[in-house]
Parts: structure tokens; sequence; C-alpha cells
């Protein structure tokens, strides 16, 4: 099997998941989409709620999943969630405005990512920009995700989701939450002021 067939199958395997968990109860569907990730709610398709995740890459199912997790009912009618988006080669500024509303959904991602055996990496999605300092942003993300995880702060869709992706990849939450523990400690070392936060020993 090809890497592209891999990555396919992943992510056929992820929106039949998503389906059988949530499709009866919000009439949500994970679809596989072409250049741009969108959120469509039935009120523009004529149908279904649609969470399009783009040019079929897995991680980007993860990433607009996650926005899914964190709108709320009046959100989820409408268009993107109702947020408006600057596309890449926002200003620092501009960047500090884009990552207010990120926090909460990568950190979700990165729990999504872990649950399914993968590596996560922040993105400031601002390749062209000037991003400036993102590392208040890293530890803002590092820390949420911890606080998830081990903290007992992961619930509603985000908890039945991750729970179903850590069973559906075979990879049970008990086998590896050791390591991401570390992890996301050695992570917010440096980026926490002062050193070492010791809340997280």
């Amino acid at each position: 099997m090809t890497p592209e067939e891999h990555e396919y199958q992943e992510g056929e395997k992820l929106i039949q998941l998503f389906a059988e968990l949530f499709y009866d109860r919000y009439q949500t569907r994970l679809v596989r989409g072409g250049e741009e990730p969108l959120y469509l709610p039935a009120s523009m398709t004529g149908d279904d709620h649609q969470i399009i995740f783009a040019r079929g890459y897995f991680t980007s199912a993860l990433h607009e999943l996650a926005h899914w997790c964190v709108a709320g009912e009046k959100r989820r009618e409408l268009e993107d969630f109702g947020y408006w988006y600057l596309p890449d080669g926002r200003s620092a500024a501009q960047q500090r405005a884009f990552e207010k509303v990120e926090v909460r959904p990568q950190a979700f991602e990165q729990c999504f990512t872990l649950a399914s055996g993968r590596k996560f990496h922040i993105s400031a999605d601002n390749l062209s920009g000037e991003p400036g300092d993102t590392r208040n942003f890293e530890r803002q993300v590092h820390r949420l995700t911890y606080q998830l995880l081990f903290e007992d702060q992961l619930q509603g869709r985000a908890r039945i989701l991750f729970d179903a992706i850590c069973q559906t990849w075979n990879n049970p939450f008990p086998d590896w939450q050791e390591e991401a523990r570390q992890e996301l400690s050695e992570k917010l070392k440096p980026l926490v002021a002062g050193g070492y936060d010791r809340s997280l020993a």
C-alpha cells in the first residue's frame, strides 16, 4: 500500500467513525474536500451539515473536527462557525488575534492526533507572514492539552470522539498516557517563564 492509499483509507475510516458517532443526533457529515477546509451548515447545503477537510489529509480532518467540537449550537448554524479567517500573510498583530481562537481547537486536535498514534505539530498557519513570537501560543496549546488529558477537562463531543479514535486505532489511552505526560511536560519547560512549571510534575 502506498502512503497515499494509506492516507485515503485513514480518512475513510475517520469519516465512517464520525458518522457512526454523531450523524443521528447532529445530522453532520465529515466530507473529503478540495484545496481549503470549510464548514457548511445545512441551511447552505440543503441537506446535512458538512465538515469539509482539505485534500483528503487526515491531519486536516482532525483539525476541522476539533473546530466542530469547540463550536456551540449557534455557531454550528453558521458558515465556518461564524469566524472571519484572514489567510496566510498575517502581520504579528493579526497573528495574535488568530491565535486567540486557535488555542482550544489545536489542543483538541493534539488530543485526537495522539489518540490516533500520530505526532502532533502546532500550526501557526502563517508561512508567508510575520508571525512574531509564537511561544505563548505554543505554551497555551500544550498547557490546555495537558489539562484536557490529565485534569479531566476533555468532555462532551470531544471526549466521545477521543475515546472512539483510541478504540478504532487500537491505541488505548492507558498505553501511552505516561509518555504523553512526559512529552507535554518537556515541551512546556522552555515555554514557561522562569523555567520548569512544577504544576506539571
